[in-house]
């Protein structure tokens, strides 16, 4: 949606605006040939279990094993499957869950932010996110350093995977990327604390990244409450790639449909009991 169709050197090709250079032919108008979506055709695509209208008035059980179903079939053709995933995983207690399909082989690409990877060290060096003991569900005694301490002791190994390497991170969602071989990208924001060293704070320079991921065979794309990366991976992706969004909000998943990415189905329910529910359909 925000790029154009150039024309040069005989063939055409869809260009971002910014990749636009002084002179290159740009097609104009109205007129071309109608395009039917695959994303149309969900019933021999197997993805008719769910519409686009959001409804948190869904068994989620039934919705999970679907999708565990289309992961397994994505694993079993060579497709890759990418997690696009806020720090809500780890409020949710969905850490061991997602760390779980990590392990099995069904994440191939992690995007997220640098707040993804902030809480799941904090969540791993001190068991707490933001000073908020997970298990307990209380506020910790000078609870409020952790989460500068977490990113300090990630800066001082010099990155996430150093300090995987050096046995300062030993758990959590990141330690299993790197041990696993899962690539992962970090976008940064202006609101980022740190932000740690592997966050990419070039922005541009993130988007690629995140292009450059989505093109590698990315079959199926799970979107887990976070809503501005959402958007911005469903921007990129073609119409045939399936996209499933899991938030508890779901104003969230319609404001993905909105802006254009029509393939994507909801799934409105808490993130921590929907990767729960996964891992568990997910366990050879």
């Amino acid at each position: 949606m925000d790029a154009v169709i150039v024309a040069a050197n005989g063939r055409a090709s869809c260009r971002k605006l910014r990749d636009v250079r002084a002179g290159e032919p740009v097609i104009c108008g109205h007129e071309g040939i109608r395009v039917t979506p695959e994303f149309r055709e969900r019933d021999r695509l197997g993805f008719a279990f769910m519409s686009n209208d959001v409804s948190s008035e869904r068994r989620v059980e039934g919705v999970v094993s679907k999708i565990a179903e289309m992961m397994r079939q994505v694993k079993a053709s060579g497709g890759r499957i990418a997690v696009v995933a806020g720090p809500v995983v780890v409020h949710t207690g969905g850490v061991e869950h997602f760390c779980e399909l990590i392990r099995h082989g069904y994440v191939n690409v992690v995007l997220a932010g640098n707040a993804l990877a902030v809480h799941d060290v904090e969540f791993a060096i001190s068991g707490t996110s933001l000073g908020i003991d997970l298990i307990a569900g209380a506020a910790v005694e000078q609870g409020h350093r952790n989460h500068m301490a977490a990113i300090n002791s990630i800066n001082r190994a010099g990155g996430i995977r150093e300090a995987v390497e050096s046995g300062v991170l030993k758990s959590g969602v990141m330690y299993e990327c790197v041990t696993h071989g899962v690539d992962y990208v970090l976008a940064g924001s202006i609101r980022d604390d740190g932000p740690l060293p592997d966050t990419l704070m070039d922005l541009i320079e993130a988007q690629e990244r995140y292009a450059a991921a989505l093109s590698q065979n990315v079959q199926l794309v799970l979107m887990l409450s976070s809503m501005l990366h959402s958007i911005g991976v469903g921007n990129m992706l073609p119409s045939w790639v399936r996209v499933v969004c899991v938030d508890i909000n779901p104003a969230v998943v319609t404001k993905l449909s909105d802006r254009g990415s029509a393939q994507t189905v909801g799934v409105v329910t808490d993130v921590g009991l929907f990767l729960h529910r996964l891992a568990e359909r997910l366990r050879p």
